[in-house]
Parts: C-alpha cells; structure tokens; sequence
C-alpha cells in the first residue's frame, strides 16, 4: 500500500500520518499485519521514481504491506519488557 498526499509539506504530513492510523486501525480490527518499507522514500532519487511512476505527481509518504500473519501467535521483533525495563 502506498499512501500519498496533494503536497509535501507539515500539515500533508500530518494528515497523512491520522490516514496512516486509520489505516492501521482497520487493519487492527481485520486481524491483518502491517510492515513498513519506507526505506525507499528515504532516498530522494528513489522517492521522485516513486512519485513520477506510481503516485500520479502526488507525494508518497508511506510504504507498507498488509497481509494475513501466518500462525496462531503473533511475533514481534521488539524485545521483551524484562529486558528493557528495571525495578527499583
């Protein structure tokens, strides 16, 4: 999924960002998974080639996947809380 916007300054990126989690809301309540390839539109070249070929002269923002996770249990890549947070 690709989610673009008219411009390409602060207020489009905002709302490009509440669209971003509407999206990802929906996606949530579908049971689906989003992965998030932006690494592309971080590179200004491959960002114009994005904008001109596939987003009809608007802004790409937002790159991702959704899809049905395989398996019962979902995973993550974060690690656990244990490891992260100390009692005092």
């Amino acid at each position: 999924m690709l989610l673009v916007s008219d411009g390409d300054g602060p207020a489009d990126w905002l709302r490009a960002g509440q669209a971003l989690q509407r999206v990802l809301l929906r996606a949530a309540e579908r049971d689906l998974a989003a992965a998030f390839h932006t690494q592309a539109l971080e590179v200004p070249e491959l960002r114009v080639f994005i904008r001109t070929r596939f987003c009809n002269g608007a802004y790409p923002q937002m790159l991702l996947r959704l899809g049905v996770p395989e398996g019962d249990e979902l995973e993550t890549v974060r690690r656990p809380v244990e490891e992260v947070i100390e009692e005092t």
